[in-house]
């Protein structure tokens, strides 16, 4: 998954912080490396899969799978800054990245990714369930030691990423039931769609970026797959009503946003700039917000 990082405007890097700087600028800093915004998105989705799958609401479980996959999603995204930190250097939207920056070492970096990362797969399996934990290590492995390497290679590495990057809804499921089912799948699915308009609309606004770093990813094509994944998200997103973990309401709601998102990606297919890229960025980021909402409420009503 990718971030906007705010650039320096072409300044000089920052120079390593030492132990005298304020704990806000380390802590801001490590937030930075793991990406904490995208983390807070995971959770979102990790928290719709169990709500939806529980028979019953345990609080205490919810929180256990929450804390174990923010754990694991830190960490996956604090290895792959640091696998790409001399990418990152190259791009102007990431030079500022702690790493590339130099506020963190790399030592330090892969000390604490991979910390955070066993911890929070051990946490799952102890505190939540064994299959819970195997979704969240195969997310982490998939998506540093498959999708990481293909950005270098080919530009089907977006559809790639997209796998990882769909699990954290079936780790709500599989906390809630342990065990794997058809609308666990059904979740995984939607957010699997999601990614790809989603992460098209960036492969196009960070294009030049993209190539400086020697990224292959899908620009010349973004707006084309926007439209096709658009379309196959709307198909895939009423199915809950079908298998009967949410109802006609769900549906209709989901098929109105699902339209308005292939509506964004349409008009960026006729009009490939920046300003039609990011309205479809953001449109796809309410869509995943109402829809998770409107999938749950329907699901526990």
């Amino acid at each position: 998954m990718s971030g906007i990082a705010v650039s320096n405007g072409g300044q000089a890097p920052s120079p390593v912080r030492t132990g005298d700087a304020p704990v806000v600028h380390w802590t801001r800093d490590y937030l930075e490396l793991s990406k904490s915004r995208i983390v807070l998105m995971v959770l979102l989705t990790t928290a719709a899969g169990y709500l939806i799958a529980a028979p019953r609401i345990d609080s205490l479980v919810l929180l256990h799978v929450l804390i174990g996959t923010a754990l694991v999603a830190a960490g996956t995204n604090a290895l792959n800054q640091y696998v790409e930190r001399e990418h990152d250097a190259k791009m102007r939207r990431t030079h500022n990245r702690p790493l590339p920056a130099g506020r963190i070492t790399p030592r330090a970096a892969l000390t604490f990714s991979a910390a955070v990362a066993i911890i929070g797969t051990l946490y799952l399996g102890f505190a939540v369930n064994w299959l819970t934990a195997a979704l969240g290590a195969f997310t982490l492995t998939s998506y540093i030691f498959v999708y990481t390497p293909l950005k270098r290679v080919s530009s089907i590495c977006t559809i790639i990423g997209a796998i990882p990057g769909a699990i954290p809804p079936l780790m709500g499921w599989t906390a809630a039931t342990n065990h794997l089912a058809i609308g666990g799948w059904v979740a995984f699915a939607i957010l699997f769609f999601w990614q790809l308009p989603h992460f098209m609309a960036l492969s196009w606004i960070y294009r030049d970026d993209y190539v400086d770093a020697g990224f292959r990813m899908s620009s010349a094509t973004a707006a084309r797959q926007a439209v096709f994944f658009s379309l196959a998200l709307l198909a895939v997103s009423v199915l809950p009503s079908f298998i009967g973990i949410a109802g006609v309401g769900y549906a209709i709601g989901a098929t109105i946003c699902g339209v308005a998102l292939l509506a964004m990606s349409i008009r960026f297919f006729f009009e490939r700039t920046n300003r039609t890229a990011m309205r479809l960025f953001m449109t796809s980021n309410l869509y995943l917000i109402v829809v998770m909402t409107l999938l749950v409420v329907s699901a526990r009503a």
